[in-house]
């Protein structure tokens, strides 16, 4: 048992703290604001639990002197407490506001079982607190708020704001309860069947290759949780088996660790993962929301928060987008380099705090000259004046310039340019290709360098450029291959039977040393090899200087994702008029 308990507490370390807000919890001015310890009673998910909580109450707020609240919860595996939580109410509490920080469903020392930010269970939950924020119920002793200011309706203005875990429950909440004012989800996702078993394919009802080592991880870190905060709480207890976690989130994690798809384990997963996803209800959702995801992120990468953004606006949501650098996979959070950590409260001097407390300022206190910023920003890392890392547009760039895949290897620009050829690349029983592992740190190593292995892969590759190249949005790529021993078994009823392959971009240097871009991978299960298929490749933003490549990769493999079932030999031809295309969106430098 200790060297369980010992597993998973490494564990916990090594995954759990990347989702929460930067840094340690910064301490409050001496008389700034109060914390008060609440807990609430809820009932969620057909079980009656309790919420623990934290209010920070600002001097001075009162009834007669009433403020805005700010409502936030943890990251998955983290809690009210920690620093990235706590630093949230610490932060917005010395500017005024009345903030609330909970621990969400099944962590921290709340009950209940852990739903996934299910609207129906953890949306009614922080509907709950919302209430109490409102004066319509009291905590658990008695505690009640008469000091938040209301609107018009007598509905209190309340915003809420976190990352990852307690990103989606924003939106989770917005679509319950339409109390909420203003939302900033940070690092989160919009499909949960895209974010643990992604498949870029334009075929989303196809299963991907599943993401083992991140949900896996998440799996110990939630049924470990007694060991990391023991609890005997019953309404935190299932079942054996699935200790922690609502019966259908453990029914998901076996069906996509087992590597095999049957339409009906298929149908069930795509409809639990989608369905506690802000994917299948954000028709719902009608709070103006200033998304922040991160470029470094393996685990919900910038097509989730794209998707959100675009649906969002569609049907008249107030919505806007950031492109911060740091996410789930690293990347920069330096105060120095103009990025915010809420850990050291730099919200006045960073460009996304700014834009944080600028979307508060308009949607909490109802300061309506105040500017929102644009509708898309991004961080650029090739900028070394902190001032200006970030560049701002009216939306999204499109794709505009388009690579042909040639057949001697390269990347051309013109159509009359592709030489004809042929060539074959052949899976391995064993992963041959790494990207990234989200568990090196677990025993306490460096992330091996992202590489493939010769024959298992094909790559195609531009001439050094002459001029600076920056891309900024989703490459997507046109690809037609032959594999015959897939098409003799892709029909079998089991998706686990098609092609799987993986679609990448590095940055090729003039002294031959290649750069995965962010380390970040597009997963393809191929629809049908006998047509031709698209492919998403997750967003970036990167500048190929002059005299460095573009390299377009297919591989195999993947260490870090489920592959194939038996070895599928792979062919990719080439010739002038029928030919794979890569499309990039460019920006002007």
């Amino acid at each position: 048992m200790s060297r369980r308990r010992a597993l998973t507490l490494a564990t916990a370390a090594a995954l759990a703290a990347p989702l929460a807000l930067t840094g340690p919890a910064p301490a409050g001015a001496s008389g700034q604001y109060t914390v008060t310890a609440l807990k609430f009673t809820v009932q969620a998910g057909g079980r009656t639990c309790t919420i623990d909580a934290d209010l920070y109450r600002p001097a001075g707020v009162d009834a007669a002197h009433p403020a805005p609240a700010v409502l936030a919860t943890n990251g998955f595996g983290g809690s009210k407490s920690d620093g990235g939580t706590a630093a949230i109410g610490k932060a917005f509490a010395g500017r005024g506001y009345v903030s609330l920080v909970y621990s969400g469903l099944g962590f921290g020392k709340s009950g209940c079982l852990i739903s996934l930010d299910d609207p129906e269970i953890d949306g009614r939950a922080a509907a709950g607190l919302v209430d109490f924020l409102g004066g319509e119920r009291a905590a658990d002793d008695g505690t009640k708020a008469d000091y938040v200011t209301a609107d018009a309706a007598g509905d209190p203005r309340v915003g809420m704001i976190g990352g990852s875990y307690g990103g989606a429950v924003q939106m989770a909440t917005a679509a319950v309860d339409h109390r909420v004012d203003a939302l900033v989800p940070m690092i989160t996702w919009n499909d949960l069947a895209y974010s643990l078993d992604p498949n870029n394919a334009a075929d989303r009802d196809v299963p991907g290759a599943a993401k083992w080592q991140w949900m896996n991880g998440f799996y110990l870190i939630g049924e470990g949780q007694p060991l990391l905060v023991p609890n005997l709480d019953p309404s935190r207890v299932n079942r054996l088996g699935c200790l922690h976690f609502v019966t259908r989130a453990c029914e998901t994690i076996r069906t996509l660790n087992s590597g095999r798809y049957p339409a009906d384990k298929t149908d069930a997963l795509q409809k639990f993962a989608r369905g506690v996803s802000p994917v299948s209800y954000l028709n719902k959702v009608k709070t103006p929301t200033l998304l922040v995801q991160g470029q470094v992120d393996s685990l919900f990468n910038l097509n989730e928060a794209t998707a959100t953004y675009r649906t969002l606006k569609a049907q008249g949501t107030t919505a806007k987008m950031i492109w911060q650098s740091a996410g789930h996979s690293g990347g920069v959070s330096d105060p120095a380099a103009g990025e915010l950590n809420m850990g050291q409260g730099n919200l006045e001097t960073s460009y996304v705090g700014k834009r944080i407390l600028a979307w508060f300022d308009r949607y909490l206190h109802g300061r309506k000259g105040v500017d929102t910023g644009p509708d898309f920003a991004y961080y650029r890392d090739w900028i070394a004046d902190p001032d200006h890392t970030y560049a701002t547009a009216e939306k999204v760039p499109a794709l505009s310039r388009r690579l042909y895949l040639s057949g001697d290897g390269k990347l051309v620009d013109h159509r009359e340019k592709v030489a004809r050829g042929s060539r074959e690349y052949r899976n391995w029983l064993i992963p041959t290709s790494h990207s990234e592992s989200s568990l090196a740190g677990l025993l306490g190593l460096p992330d091996p360098a992202p590489h493939d292995t010769r024959g298992t892969y094909l790559d195609w590759t531009t001439e050094p450029f002459t001029d600076p190249v920056d891309v900024v949005g989703a490459p997507k790529a046109t690809l037609k291959v032959i594999s015959p021993r897939t098409e003799r078994v892709q029909h079998s009823g089991d998706a686990a039977d098609k092609l799987v392959l993986f679609a990448k971009l590095y940055d090729v240097a003039p002294d031959g040393s290649r750069t995965l871009v962010h380390r970040l991978v597009a997963p393809v299960r191929v629809p049908d090899v006998t047509r031709p298929f698209t492919v998403s490749l997750p967003g970036l933003v990167h500048r190929y200087e002059k005299g460095h490549r573009l390299q377009f990769v297919v591989a195999a493999s993947d260490g870090a994702y489920g592959g194939n079932k038996g070895v599928k030999p792979v062919t990719v031809t080439s010739a002038p008029k029928d030919t794979g295309v890569l499309d990039l969106p460019v920006v002007r430098p």
